[in-house]
């Protein structure tokens, strides 16, 4: 019997929902605050030409800049296309398709459920509570062949970074059983709650970070794993040959260098303040049922008309509609981006507003 391409891919890919970036729902904007990133472009340069050679695995500069830059040794860090690949990663090398499953707390960041089903892993969920932190006696009660356990703080979309002590509990927990993975992709916007610190105390914790937030470097697609040195050079056994390129590489060390860390902490104390502004702009505003604060560089915002979405894309205003996520009915995520992309935001929230009083 002759099947079609469409029947001779996997079951579990065939009945995939794709994760839907901010790239793949488009729009047509003049501010887009939809994807966290940094909204301006910075002044990186090629300067590696050997392009005809393949990259190394694991480029050594990069490394060795970014273990400094946390606190760790260079056996400690492994670099990848983006944190997504070591979400990934993680579930390949550790976990056994129809055998194994990984944990997470919706309302959380998507890929960790989508890279689960694409590789054929279960995956298992425990709601936040409503203050956003896990829920820790029924993640302890769903914990049997859990082999990974997702943890992102800040979350994303909600903005909070998750109780020290929480964490705790979650590494007692899974203490022997299980590999903690805190998802610290936008932790530079609050260094002070990083977990790096804690890798010493605690070998089967696992750290991700990227350079797509507060390093403005989204489009080079470069992330990092950190944890103890069993953890990863078992990765290392299952990653790609050459996961960075060449370009890649070569932008990340400049970034990573002494002067490009002062570039980042400058775009964060920027972003910082500017999402301070806009908190206090849009606790003003009739329509923001309710303005959540965050960490990062974006906001969760729960409004009363359903229509804002659409309206303000319709006006070239682009934001990440959060409404179907558990727990997230009416909310909108708002990246934060340059004070007058904020202020046009504000004031077409503000129109708004006065169009639904006079309705």
């Amino acid at each position: 019997m002759t099947k079609s391409v469409e029947q001779l891919a996997r079951d579990n890919v065939r009945a995939l929902t794709p994760y839907q970036s901010a790239r793949r729902l488009g729009g047509n904007g003049d501010v887009w605050l939809n994807a966290n990133e940094y909204p301006l472009p910075v002044p990186f340069e090629l300067t590696q030409q050997t392009l005809n050679r393949y990259p190394e695995c694991q480029p050594a500069q990069v490394i060795e800049r970014y273990a400094a830059y946390s606190g760790l040794n260079k056996d400690q860090v492994l670099v990848s296309r983006g944190a997504d690949e070591s979400i990934e990663l993680l579930i390949r090398t550790f976990c056994e398709p129809g055998k194994d499953k990984i944990l997470f707390c919706p309302p959380t960041y998507g890929m960790y459920s989508v890279s689960a089903e694409t590789i054929g892993v279960e995956y298992v969920t425990v709601p936040a509570l409503d203050n956003w932190q896990p829920d820790i006696p029924a993640i302890a009660s769903q914990l049997d062949g859990v082999k990974l356990v997702y943890l992102c703080s800040p979350n994303n979309p909600t903005g909070n970074i998750i109780d020290p002590d929480a964490v705790r509990q979650l590494l007692a927990l899974t203490a022997g059983k299980a590999l903690l993975v805190a998802d610290e992709a936008y932790i530079d916007f609050c260094p002070e709650a990083s977990l790096s610190g804690w890798l010493r105390d605690y070998p089967h914790l696992v750290i991700l970070r990227t350079l797509s937030k507060a390093f403005a470097l989204a489009g080079l697609r470069c992330g990092f794993t950190l944890a103890n040195p069993q953890v990863i050079t078992l990765l290392l056994k299952v990653i790609a040959p050459y996961p960075l390129s060449t370009p890649v590489a070569d932008i990340a060390a400049q970034a990573l260098s002494e002067q490009g860390l002062a570039v980042m902490r400058q775009q964060v104390a920027t972003l910082n303040s500017t999402r301070q502004w806009l908190q206090q702009q849009l606790e003003q505003c009739p329509l923001a049922e309710q303005v959540y604060p965050g960490s990062a560089n974006y906001l969760l915002v729960r409004f009363s008309d359903p229509q804002v979405f659409s309206t303000l894309w319709d006006q070239g205003i682009i934001l990440r509609d959060q409404r179907k996520n558990p727990g997230l009915e009416g909310c909108l995520r708002i990246s934060i981006g340059t004070r007058h992309e904020c202020e046009v935001l504000v004031n077409a929230l503000n129109t708004l507003s006065h169009s639904a009083e006079q309705a």
